[in-house]
């Protein structure tokens, strides 16, 4: 049994860095837009094209609200592997007393010893429900800053590209899904540094 506890998970990790935002396509208007603000001949070629790219993995690293919520992801875990490690140091210390019990003929009968067993093969159980509750707990937690982020980053989307007449968005992540792309196609930067301000913004 205690060969069982010592091979059972701890408690299933979880991915700190969000994976997030299925942007492959958002026809967002077929309209020219407000082009007061480009000015620069990356913008226009951009504006010509209609589509745009945003580097997923940098601006999940580079979003304030996104480490945010990955520092939160992380405290929680880190919260439960202490709580539950702590149990299942006792349940180890009590395993280990048993064993030198049964070794030195210490219980006055069987019944005694069985009773004991009993005990801590339920207590074993009861970790192991406990690892697996702290997992899902974990894990529910995530897929609701997922569904946070996604829900923040493609709200700002919608209005942002209107705003600059852009018809498609693709999501690059880890360099997987773009082949080729002109730089100015990226707008990783200016969507990181707008983002930023309006959450900065939304904070005070």
């Amino acid at each position: 049994m205690v060969e069982r506890m010592k091979n059972a998970s701890l408690i299933v990790n979880v991915i700190l860095i969000v994976s997030v935002i299925a942007l492959f396509v958002i026809v967002l208007t077929d309209g020219k837009g407000d082009s007061g603000e480009s000015g620069t001949k990356d913008q226009e070629v951009a504006a010509d094209s209609g589509i745009v790219y945003v580097n997923t993995d940098s601006l999940i690293i580079r979003y304030e609200f996104a480490r945010q919520m990955s520092e939160e992801l992380i405290k929680k875990e880190e919260s439960s592997r202490t709580d539950f490690n702590e149990r299942a140091k006792v349940f180890q210390q009590d395993m280990v007393e048993f064993q030198r019990k049964v070794q030195n003929n210490g219980f006055l009968s069987l019944e005694r010893a069985q009773s004991e067993e009993r005990r801590l093969r339920q207590k074993e159980q009861e970790l192991q429900e406990l690892n697996t509750r702290f997992s899902n707990e974990l894990m529910v937690h995530q897929d609701r800053m997922n569904q946070q982020l996604r829900d923040t980053i493609t709200s700002f989307l919608d209005v942002y590209c209107k705003d600059k007449a852009y018809k498609m968005v693709l999501s690059n992540t880890m360099g997987d899904n773009l082949l080729y792309a002109e730089p100015e196609l990226d707008i990783t930067d200016e969507v990181v540094r707008i983002l930023n301000l309006r959450y900065e913004a939304s904070k005070q």
